[in-house]
């Protein structure tokens, strides 16, 4: 196989399935698999991957979820890993057996309310951007990079930083499959987030990060009812 028909099938694989057969077929009738076919399919693919950011999703799912989120779940990964780390050191300097007390009780709200707030907004991101989920885990990484390479807290290891990657990349995955949860178990997972950050509202400068990781689990909600609703009038309807 010479060269441009080689980087013409590579390059043809960032098309569908459906296009790659239906160009390559298309190219291969006109005897046209060299440089200009080459040419022609990077053109292509450009043009169908720019068509996607004319949508505000994938900008949402990007640079709205992706990069703050990292940042602020990177924070609650080390508070968590602080927390139980405290907590399991006084247990053990007490000599007492292990007991639900307000330490233990508070960590383990915090372990839920962290769990749900990396798997919902992992899951937005893959429900509103399934053609650009890459970029947006690329850009998710950025910053984890940057702050791993500069991570002084001595008692504990640097990859507690990523713990929130974890539930994290369930969410993304069950996002990636399906594009919204029933609207019960929406409404669930988002009280449950706002009741166990009721806590928190008296303290100055909480609500801020709190409510910024929230609102995929209402927008999660919003979601679910307008299928509904939409099931409702058209039951025959499928996906």
């Amino acid at each position: 196989m010479s060269l441009p028909s080689t980087i013409l099938e590579a390059t043809s694989r960032l098309l569908t399935p459906w296009e790659r057969e239906a160009v390559l077929g298309d190219l291969e009738e006109i005897d046209d698999t060299g440089w200009h076919g080459v040419a022609d399919v990077i053109g292509l693919c450009a043009r169908r991957h720019l068509s996607i950011w004319k949508s505000w999703k994938p900008w949402l799912a990007a640079f709205g979820i992706a990069i703050p989120f990292s940042l602020l779940l990177m924070g609650l990964s080390i508070s968590i890993a602080q927390s139980f780390q405290r907590w399991t050191s006084s247990t053990a300097l007490s000599g007492t057996h292990l007991s639900l007390g307000p330490g233990l009780a508070l960590l383990f709200s915090n372990l839920i309310l962290f769990i749900a707030w990396s798997w919902t907004g992992a899951f937005v991101i893959g429900s509103i951007s399934r053609r650009t989920v890459l970029l947006s885990v690329a850009l998710s990484f950025m910053p984890c990079t940057f702050c791993l390479a500069r991570f002084r807290i001595e008692s504990l290891s640097r990859f507690c930083l990523l713990l929130f990657m974890i539930p994290a990349a369930w969410g993304l995955i069950h996002g990636v499959r399906f594009a919204y949860i029933r609207l019960r178990s929406a409404i669930f997972l988002a009280t449950l987030i706002t009741v166990l950050t009721i806590p928190t509202w008296s303290s100055k400068g909480a609500w801020l990060p709190n409510w910024a990781l929230s609102w995929p689990a209402w927008y999660l909600v919003a979601t679910a009812a307008r299928k509904t609703q939409s099931l409702k009038r058209w039951p025959w309807q499928i996906s």
